[in-house]
């Protein structure tokens, strides 16, 4: 059974709950769990009697940003896209999952909010920080275009990621504008970027799998065996804690 918050979207007059259908099938496909949607209810959600019900749980990527005050950033820009409702769900609720010892898995979104539980801070526009590369997608270019490799990752060695791949760098795809500025304590860098930014980390001292990614291994995750290892290695965490369980 592995969790997936949802976002709060407003369809017409209505607030609807949402997860993205290409993550539910990764959880289905590539990790062989059973996906249990999670509303975006804040502390309205009894977090105790859900860490007690999944197995493992995904912080998914999204079209919103982690609002700026959780991570004593400047202001947004007017218009970005935000969800206080997600983060009033997701962000009190990676800290105690870990120390629970659920196995987490963050994607994008989900990457940066586990920075910003910790304790990290993000740059709310990676392009416009000197040095960096433009880690935005082109919005006019079709789907698999978007989501196509973009750029490699060294993955460190001793790390997980190292493992899974068997190999120090791979190539990933590119969607975001925010992106990791001070890492949390307690995190551990498992990716760079070219330009050195933090692309995917660890829990260091969680119990169990505790791992984030900036790109999208979600995205067609049964053809390409990195994405689909990754998801493998979480899925049989997961599989770990119900036998456990």
């Amino acid at each position: 059974m592995i969790g997936i918050p949802a976002d709060r979207r407003m369809l017409g007059a209505h607030p609807f709950h949402a997860v993205g259908e290409k993550y539910i099938l990764a959880v289905i496909e590539a990790a062989g769990g059973l996906p249990l949607l999670i509303p975006a209810l804040g502390d309205r959600l009894d977090a105790d009697q859900l860490l007690a019900q999944v197995d493992g749980i995904l912080f998914t990527g999204s079209p919103s940003n982690v609002e700026p005050h959780r991570y004593a950033g400047e202001a947004s820009t007017p218009g970005t896209d935000h969800d206080p409702e997600r983060d009033a769900t997701t962000l009190p609720l990676i800290p105690r999952a870990v120390e629970a010892g659920v196995p987490v898995f963050g994607i994008c979104r989900g990457f940066q909010e586990m920075n910003v539980a910790f304790g990290g801070t993000l740059w709310q526009k990676v392009q416009e920080q000197s040095g960096k590369l433009d880690h935005r997608e082109d919005k006019a270019q079709p789907l698999d275009v978007q989501y196509g490799p973009a750029h490699e990752v060294e993955l460190l060695d001793g790390g997980v990621l190292r493992a899974i791949a068997g190999a120090a760098r791979v190539k990933v795809n590119s969607l975001h504008s925010q992106g990791v500025r001070d890492l949390a304590p307690g995190l551990a860098v498992e990716a760079r970027a070219p330009d050195g930014l933090v692309e995917a980390f660890r829990v260091a001292k969680a119990p169990h799998f505790a791992l984030a990614v900036q790109w999208h291994p979600e995205w067609q995750v049964m053809s390409n065996s990195f994405s689909r290892a990754l998801f493998a290695a979480f899925g049989a965490a997961s599989a770990e804690r119900a036998q456990v369980r």
